[in-house]
């Protein structure tokens, strides 16, 4: 395993969401942060439709993805506590009922390097975040299969990958409330492709929740009574009950498992720095907020004296982003400031100051941008 490293500039282009024109086969060019295993950012100029193709959509792997699984001979294991443990095909899986879900899926690190001061850890700017649409089996059918106990509080995840070394397993343990949400499921396909990079033949899909929890290439669900201990549950992506001064270290009893994401929008055109003519201007971005949906985008051009509401697109559903769109005039040359920020449907909107955190997490500050407007010659 090794990562790429980057000089200050080229992190500063990564902030910005620059393209470093990295092509990994079966993607467009992408923002590079690591090879192996692969981390790879979506440019801004891509995010222009409500779906995010496929070979568009940011990747994000914790241990090298597994040698590619032969559909023929995949199962899923179902154990745990369960009346009747079960070993699954594919064609299994196909033969329940089949269902579509919009959902945004967003590394629980997005923003990353916006922070002050800065966290460790993989410096995403705005790209690791896409939509797409899932469709497979609802995850509470396949457990209705094997009879899952009442008493099972928790499901255990496991994909087949495998850490190297010390490298501990990829398991992630999801409340049962969550995993028989009809919204939650077994996907099959990603915008009807089976993409091995997104983690298929068959990847959970925990739609509001952080990408962690959407665990990729499973091979394994097992009913429990506790939440699984293992790295990825605890140390691994939890965040402070409450704030802390920037730089502080919570204690271990301070933290807690991310669930649900923040209420979010995005500038995803002008990119920042941009130099643009005087004249009509299109400010483009997306919102989304978990389990929520977006109720209202406000966009600022003169730092935040004043506001306007951005056009919505439709559909308005929870779990899936909306795209927004204002048009914008400058009365005069000069720099100007732009600046997004979102309401959801419980009344959440986005803040001026993201609360810090140690792991750089859940970064949703009002995302900004600076860009100069020139008097044409």
């Amino acid at each position: 395993m090794f990562a790429t490293l980057l000089s200050a500039a080229a992190a500063a282009r990564l902030a910005r969401g620059a393209d470093d024109a990295v092509v990994i086969p079966g993607k467009r060019p992408m923002i590079l942060h690591n090879d192996r295993p692969e981390d790879l950012e979506t440019p801004l100029r891509y995010f222009d439709s409500w779906v995010t193709p496929v070979d568009a959509f940011f990747v994000r792997q914790h241990i090298p993805r597994p040698a590619p699984i032969d559909p023929k001979t995949y199962r899923l294991t179902v154990d745990g506590m369960v009346a009747k443990p079960l070993q699954l095909t594919l064609d299994d899986l196909r033969k329940l009922p089949q269902f579509t879900v919009p959902a945004t899926i967003e590394c629980t690190g997005n923003g990353r390097a916006f922070y002050s001061p800065k966290i460790p850890g993989v410096q995403w700017g705005r790209g690791a975040i896409g939509n797409a649409e899932w469709k497979g089996p609802r995850v509470a059918d396949v457990l209705a299969l094997a009879g899952g106990a009442p008493s099972a509080a928790y499901l255990d995840t496991d994909g087949a990958d495998m850490g190297l070394a010390a490298t501990p397993d990829f398991v992630r343990s999801l409340p049962m409330k969550k995993v028989m949400h009809p919204a939650t499921i077994l996907a099959l396909s990603m915008n009807g492709q089976t993409p091995d990079i997104h983690g298929f033949p068959v990847r959970l899909i925990v739609p509001g929740w952080d990408g962690t929890s959407s665990v990729k290439w499973v091979i394994r669900l097992s009913a429990t009574a506790e939440m699984n201990r293992g790295f990825f549950m605890n140390p691994g992506y939890r965040y402070p009950k409450f704030s802390l001064p920037p730089g502080s270290p919570p204690k271990p009893a301070e933290l807690e498992v991310i669930e649900g994401m923040p209420v979010k929008s995005c500038i995803t055109a002008p990119e920042e720095q941009a130099k643009l003519p005087l004249g009509a201007v299109a400010l483009r971005g997306f919102a989304w907020a978990g389990e929520q949906t977006i109720e209202r985008v406000e966009v600022s051009t003169d730092g935040g004296s004043r506001w306007r509401d951005a056009e919505l697109s439709s559909p308005k559903l929870p779990f899936a982003w909306r795209l927004w769109r204002l048009d914008w005039r400058p009365s005069d040359p000069g720099y100007y400031t732009i600046l997004s920020r979102a309401t959801d449907s419980a009344g959440r909107v986005q803040p001026f100051v993201c609360a810090w955190n140690p792991s750089g997490y859940l970064w949703n500050a009002v995302d900004r941008v600076g860009v100069t407007v020139e008097k044409a010659a």
